[in-house]
């Protein structure tokens, strides 16, 4: 049995293309990034399922593969202002 439309129906593409700034995270966008974590952390939640703080401040427990995702740019920000301390 095949669908027909109305006459007059079609069906809308909506096209619209939104421009991110490479630098601001918006609300959900945490869930789109790999996170700095300290690797103790790391490493027992990964085995206990106890959840982690990133640098950033988002809180989960990691499941994912960290390689499949880009790097959280708030993280990123923090751990080189903090490696910038060191010298």
């Amino acid at each position: 049995m095949s669908e027909q439309l109305s006459p007059g129906a079609q069906t809308i593409v909506d096209e619209r293309t939104e421009q991110r700034s490479e630098f601001r995270v918006e609300e959900g966008d945490h869930e789109r990034f790999s996170h700095y974590v300290r690797k103790e952390n790391l490493t027992e939640a990964m085995v206990m399922g106890t959840p982690v703080v990133a640098l950033c401040g988002k809180v989960w427990v990691p499941s994912r593969d960290p390689e499949r995702f880009p790097v959280c740019p708030e993280c990123k920000e923090i751990w080189e202002s903090l490696a910038g301390d060191d010298e």
